[in-house]
C-alpha cells in the first residue's frame, strides 16, 4: 500500500512548520496551508488554460504538488531566496534533492512511488511546460497572497518593497496565463481565491486545546494528499484520480461561509445534520460559485455535494454507487467516477492524526483521546477495495 503511517506522518509534519518566521506578522503561516491555497489556485489557472483549449497535465499536477511539499518540509530551514538562487545551480541543486531524497526514501513502503519521488526530485529544474508553468505560477501567487498580509502587519520596513520587487519579478514570466492575469487584476476569481485562503484561519477543534492547531486549509491539503495515495493503489483511471484528489481538496469548501461545524455537534440528530448541509448549499450557491467560471460550477458541485457518496455520471445524471461497481463497471473516464468512501477515509484518518499528534505532545483531552479511539475501533479490520486500511492505524 502506498499510503503507509510514517509517511503519513512526514506529511503531518508541514503542519508545524511555519513560514515567514523572520517577521511580525498576525498570525502563523504554515507550510501545508500554503500547498492547499497553491492546489486551489493551480486549479482555477488550469481551468482558464483548458477553457482556451490548451492541453493540462492533471497528473503531474497532483504528483508534483504532493511531492514537492514532501520536499519542502525537509528543506524547511532555507529561505525562498535562498532556495531560488540554489536552483540555479544545478549541481548544488542536484545534492540538495539527493540530500532530500535520503531523509525519505525509508518512508515510503511502495517501490514505484518511491521511484516517482526520485524522478521527480531528479527532473525538478525542467519546468518549460505549460503545466509545470501552471504549477510554478500558482506557487507564486500564493507567496505573493501571503506577502500582502504580511506587508500590512510591517507598514514601516524596509524589506517591503524589496520582497515585493522580488514577487513581481517571479510572477511576470507567467503574465500570459489568463488565470494569473486575472487574479492580478482583480478580476472575480481573486475574491475566490481569497475566500479559500481564508481557510487557513479556520481552525479545527476550535473547542479544544491541542497541538498543533490545524486550519482547515491544511486539513483539506492533507485529505487530498491521502486520497490520492490510496487512490493509486485502487485504480489507474486519471479522471477517477484527478476526481478523487480534487474532492479531497474542495470537500471543506463550504465552510468558507460556513465555518467549521464539528462533527458531534452536526450529527447530534439527523434533522440538525440535514439542516446545515441545506444551509452550505444555498450559501454556496449565493456566495461563492458567482465568483466562479461558469463552465466549473457543475464539477466543483461534484466534489462538495454527497461529498463521502461514491458516485459516476451516466448520461448526465449523477448516480450513486458502490466502489465494487465503480471498479467493475465504471473505471473510466467517460463515467468520471469519484471514491466518496475513500474521501471519507483520508477525512477520518487525518482527523486521527491531529487527535493522536496532540496526544503524543502531551496536550490531551477527553474529546482528542475520545476520537482517537473511536475512529481507530471504527477502522478495526476495514478494508477498502482490498486495501487493509486498519494498518494505518496500530
Amino acid at each position: 500500500m502506498k499510503l503507509t503511517l510514517e509517511l503519513a506522518n512526514e506529511f503531518f509534519r508541514g503542519f508545524y512548520i511555519e513560514r515567514w518566521n523572520d517577521i511580525i506578522r498576525p498570525m502563523p503561516f504554515y507550510e501545508i496551508d500554503k500547498h492547499g491555497h497553491k492546489l486551489i489556485i493551480a486549479y482555477c489557472i488550469a481551468k482558464y488554460e483548458e477553457n482556451k483549449g490548451n492541453k493540462i497535465e492533471w497528473e503531474t499536477i497532483i504528483k508534483d504538488s504532493v511531492f514537492e511539499l514532501l520536499r519542502r518540509i525537509i528543506i524547511s530551514d532555507i529561505k525562498s531566496p535562498i532556495y531560488q538562487e540554489i536552483r540555479k545551480e544545478q549541481q548544488v541543486f542536484h545534492h540538495l534533492n539527493e540530500y532530500v531524497f535520503k531523509k525519505l526514501e525509508n518512508k515510503f513502503g511502495d517501490e514505484t512511488l518511491k521511484n516517482d519521488f526520485k524522478l521527480f526530485l531528479d527532473s525538478s529544474n525542467d519546468r518549460t511546460s505549460l503545466t509545470h508553468q501552471v504549477i510554478d505560477a500558482a506557487h507564486t501567487y500564493a507567496s505573493y497572497w501571503e506577502f500582502r498580509i504580511v506587508e500590512a502587519t510591517n507598514p514601516f520596513t524596509y524589506q517591503n518593497e524589496k520582497t515585493k520587487w522580488e514577487l513581481t519579478k517571479r510572477v511576470a514570466p507567467y503574465l500570459h496565463l489568463e488565470g494569473i492575469s486575472r487574479l492580478l487584476s482583480n478580476f472575480s476569481i481573486t475574491n475566490f481565491i481569497d475566500l479559500c485562503g481564508q481557510l487557513r484561519f479556520q481552525i479545527r477543534w476550535s473547542q479544544t486545546p491541542r497541538v498543533p492547531k490545524t486550519s482547515v486549509l491544511g486539513h483539506v491539503m492533507l485529505v487530498a494528499v491521502f486520497t490520492y495515495l490510496l487512490s493509486l493503489d485502487v485504480t489507474s483511471c486519471e479522471k477517477r484520480i484527478y476526481n478523487n484528489f480534487f474532492g479531497g481538496i474542495f470537500h471543506d469548501l463550504p465552510e468558507t461561509v460556513t465555518r467549521d461545524i464539528i462533527s458531534p455537534v452536526k450529527k447530534s440528530s439527523p434533522e440538525l445534520d440535514s439542516l446545515i448541509s441545506h444551509i452550505e448549499k444555498k450559501l454556496t450557491e449565493k456566495e461563492i460559485y458567482p465568483y466562479l467560471d461558469e463552465k466549473w460550477i457543475d464539477e466543483i458541485k461534484y466534489f462538495t455535494q454527497d461529498e463521502f457518496k461514491n458516485k459516476i455520471i451516466d448520461g448526465g445524471t449523477t448516480k450513486f454507487v458502490t466502489i465494487d461497481e465503480i471498479n467493475k463497471q465504471y473505471d473510466h473516464s467517460d463515467f468520471s467516477p469519484y471514491d466518496g468512501e475513500i474521501v471519507r477515509f483520508a477525512d477520518h484518518f487525518s482527523a486521527y492524526l491531529e487527535a493522536t499528534n496532540s496526544i503524543k505532545s502531551g496536550i490531551k483531552s477527553d474529546e482528542l483521546i475520545i476520537a482517537a479511539n473511536d475512529l481507530k475501533e471504527f477502522y478495526l479490520d476495514k478494508k477498502i477495495c482490498d486495501l487493509d486500511i486498519s494498518v494505518l492505524f496500530k
